[in-house]
């Protein structure tokens, strides 16, 4: 078969050089005997109707990160109600001439809430604002997480948030910022900001779950100080893993292993870790960024 020929998936998003979405599919394909292409593009929000245009029938789909996400919904022709609700597309499916978009990040969240055993009912808390802490106010949702709180930095969009989880089914309430460590009791603290504002002063007397959507570089000085003092820690990679291997069925129609994906992206970190330099350093690179 030709290149030409063969079957097409990608990754966009500006900057996009960085994504671990290629290593992660190419280890489905190989685990799934899928002879297909997955690549990697650097787009922006401008760019992304002519790439979406030039699209043809090789193509099987898309993973969007940031900042395409949201952008992407107006260029749809079907979007999913779960992506709709929280302003999110991160996947999408080239399907019978149409474009249909998708969200996965709530799916791999829900399967980390799942795992560590969190009962129906807890408490929560995000941190964070943007497209990745509705992702986590729906996933918690679905979880069925009786209350949440909102802590950001800028008051409305906190708020915003808080309607979003109201509105499905949560008792919700914002929080003040900055931060005070003794405030973070809740059985699950989700943290979507960057590592340099995820402090280590925010680790309380007695820590829950920390879901933080950050993995490169890992741990993050709040992970690191949170399993310090005897919380349990959960990192993006997980959530990475989670959400791509929903993108790769709907994709496909065929089901990797996590366990697959799982250890191919732990080879990259390391081997990332390893030729580690300055500019990579910093903010750091989450989950809901590299898909």
């Amino acid at each position: 078969m030709s290149e030409s020929q063969r079957r097409r998936a990608a990754v966009l998003g500006h900057p996009v050089a960085h994504s671990l979405s290629p290593i992660l599919h190419q280890a489905a394909y190989a685990e799934l005997g899928i002879d297909w292409l997955y690549s990697a593009h650097d787009v922006t929000p401008a760019q992304l109707p002519e790439f979406l245009d030039g699209c043809g029938d090789e193509w099987a789909g898309l993973s969007l990160t940031m900042p395409l996400k949201e952008t992407v919904i107006a260029l749809l022709d079907d979007v999913e109600d779960r992506a709709r609700s929280v302003r999110s597309v991160n996947t999408v499916v080239f399907e019978g001439g149409r474009r249909r978009g998708f969200n996965t990040d709530v799916v791999g969240l829900e399967a980390i809430l799942a795992a560590a055993g969190l009962a129906p009912g807890c408490s929560a808390l995000v941190i964070g604002a943007g497209a990745t802490a509705r992702s986590a106010v729906a996933a918690l949702a679905a979880h069925g997480a009786a209350r949440v709180e909102i802590r950001a930095r800028r008051p409305a969009a906190a708020s915003e948030l808080s309607d979003l989880a109201s509105s499905l089914g949560m008792q919700a309430s914002t929080g003040g910022w900055p931060i005070a460590a003794h405030t973070l009791s809740a059985d699950v603290v989700v943290s979507t900001v960057p590592a340099g504002v995820g402090a280590p002063r925010w680790v309380p007397p007695r820590p829950g779950l920390l879901i933080d959507v950050l993995y490169d570089p890992w741990p993050t000085p709040l992970a690191a100080a949170w399993a310090g003092a005897g919380g349990s820690v959960v990192g993006g990679l997980e959530l990475l893993v989670g959400q791509a291997v929903e993108q790769v069925e709907l994709m496909t129609g065929s089901r990797p292993e996590p366990q697959t994906l799982r250890a191919a992206g732990a080879a990259a970190l390391e081997q990332r870790s390893a030729e580690d330099t300055p500019d990579r350093r910093g903010a750091g690179k989450s989950a809901q960024e590299e898909q």
